[in-house]
């Protein structure tokens, strides 16, 4: 049984606390959690992340997490999707949730027309060599945390402030650069992501 929890806007500390303890006291009965959410601007660090990819931060607030991964952003407009999800229950291993999690963005882009594809180097998925979607996870206990975030119609300037996910140069893209003003909302993408992670991971939509 997978449950949705949509969350709204929430800080990115909290957040990420909540994750640790879900997982911390978890049980092999836990039921996995899809927690969709908004964050307000941060730039996130992961655990092997440089800080010299970090160029100008500026006045948004920078956290050093424990995903895996370099630096990102998170903020308005952005959709990102925690998978709390019981690795050793459905039987993969991390390399393979984060392809099946890139297939199922792919999925959903490619259902609104737009040409994405997953990068199964320099992991995420990408729309004409621009990154639109990232995936940073922490395996914990044979159990996920962190997860994935898809760019919908945001402001991508605090981008051009980092490397994006350590790589100098790389360009970002979102859903609205392709559809415009019938870029459909965030609680309508959520919708659709859920839905293909379900069926990626429980075989069902």
């Amino acid at each position: 049984m997978l449950i949705i929890k949509p969350l709204g806007t929430v800080d990115y500390q909290p957040t990420w606390e909540a994750m640790r303890k879900f997982t911390d006291t978890r049980t092999a009965e836990t039921s996995d959690e899809l927690w969709l959410l908004e964050h307000p601007p941060v730039f996130t660090l992961g655990q092997a992340g440089k800080p010299e990819h970090i160029l100008d931060a500026g006045t948004i607030p920078l956290v050093k997490t424990d995903r895996g991964g370099q630096v990102t952003y998170h903020g308005p407009g952005q959709l990102t999707a925690y998978c709390l999800f019981d690795l050793k229950r459905l039987n993969i291993g991390p390399r393979a949730f984060v392809e099946k999690t890139e297939d199922a963005i792919v999925s959903v882009l490619q259902e609104l027309g737009i040409p994405a594809e997953a990068n199964r180097n320099a992991h995420g998925v990408y729309v004409n060599g621009k990154k639109i979607a990232s995936i940073g996870l922490r395996i914990r206990k044979g159990c996920s945390y962190h997860g994935l975030s898809l760019n919908v119609d945001m402001d991508l300037e605090p981008f051009t402030l980092i490397n994006p996910c350590g790589y100098a140069g790389l360009e970002m893209t979102q859903i609205k650069d392709f559809l415009g003003d019938a870029t459909p909302s965030l609680p309508i993408i959520g919708v659709k992501l859920t839905h293909a992670l379900q069926k990626q991971f429980f075989g069902r939509a």
